[in-house]
This record gives C-alpha cells, sequence and structure tokens, in this order.
C-alpha cells in the first residue's frame, strides 16, 4: 500500500486521486462577479440548471457563492415576489460569503469529507484565485470506476 492509497472496506485499496484529477477547471464552470445584478445571476443560474455557482471579484478571486433560494429570498415581499429588485439589487448584497473551500493542495480525503454535505466545492490557489470546482459527482464517478476495477 502506497501513501495515497486508502482502504475501503473488504481490505481493498483505492488510490487517493489528487484535486486537480477530480476537478473542473475554472474556466468551464459558470460563475457570476459580486456586482452583477441579481437579475444576471438569476439569468446564469437558470440557464445552466445549476443551483448554485461561485461569486468570483473582478480578479477572478472566489468571494462566495449564490444561490436561486438566496435571490428568491432577496426578492420576495411581504405581499408579493418584488421582481423590480432584481435590476437594483447586487450580488454581492446576497450572496453566501462563509463557505468550505478547498485549497488545490488539499487531500481527497478532505473533499470526500466536505461533498457529504455540499455538492460541489470550491477550489482556489495559493494566492486566493479561484481555479475550479469538484463536485460530488465526479466523486462518485470515482468511486463507482474503482470498484468495477478491482472486481476484474
Amino acid at each position: 500500500m502506497t501513501n495515497g492509497d486508502y482502504i475501503v472496506k473488504g481490505g481493498m485499496t483505492m488510490q487517493q486521486p489528487s484535486l486537480t484529477e477530480l476537478m473542473i477547471p475554472s474556466d468551464k464552470v459558470a460563475h457570476v462577479q459580486v456586482g452583477n445584478h441579481l437579475q444576471h445571476a438569476l439569468l446564469v443560474l437558470t440557464r445552466t440548471g445549476y443551483s448554485a455557482i461561485p461569486v468570483l471579484d473582478m480578479t477572478y478571486k472566489l468571494q462566495g457563492l449564490i444561490s436561486m433560494t438566496m435571490i428568491m429570498d432577496a426578492i420576495l415581499g411581504i405581499e408579493r415576489i418584488e421582481f423590480e429588485r432584481l435590476d437594483t439589487m447586487k450580488v454581492e448584497q446576497v450572496m453566501q460569503r462563509n463557505m468550505p473551500r478547498l485549497h488545490i493542495n488539499d487531500s481527497f480525503l478532505k473533499a470526500l469529507k466536505l461533498l457529504i454535505d455540499h455538492p460541489f466545492l470550491c477550489v482556489e490557489n495559493d494566492d486566493g484565485y479561484f481555479v475550479g470546482i469538484v463536485t460530488r459527482r465526479e466523486i462518485l464517478k470515482r468511486f463507482n470506476r474503482s470498484m468495477y476495477e478491482k472486481r476484474q
């Protein structure tokens, strides 16, 4: 067993992939910027079908997440949905700033543990620049592939 291996039930070992092997690179990830209006964020979320997307600043540093639920909560009035607020409110007013993040050198096991409660995690480099996301789907695909490879 090597340093990057971990043991699964039944004594089978699997190689721990690096985050870069599992990561969807930033240039392929839908995102919005802090200064965008909520209307733009809602459009991106609707067009992509994602539940949440990263929020970046002008230098592509990760600032938080925004979701359809956050936007709807922001425009929900007492008696009606105030759609006109979509044009006046900015992403930075609504986004979630406190979120779990991964560093590019974090372990696969750290990502696995955090992905139990989150569908995806944003990955940043030493300078705080957004480099991509690791999704629960990619982790499950890797486990599935490993299980079938070991049986044959």
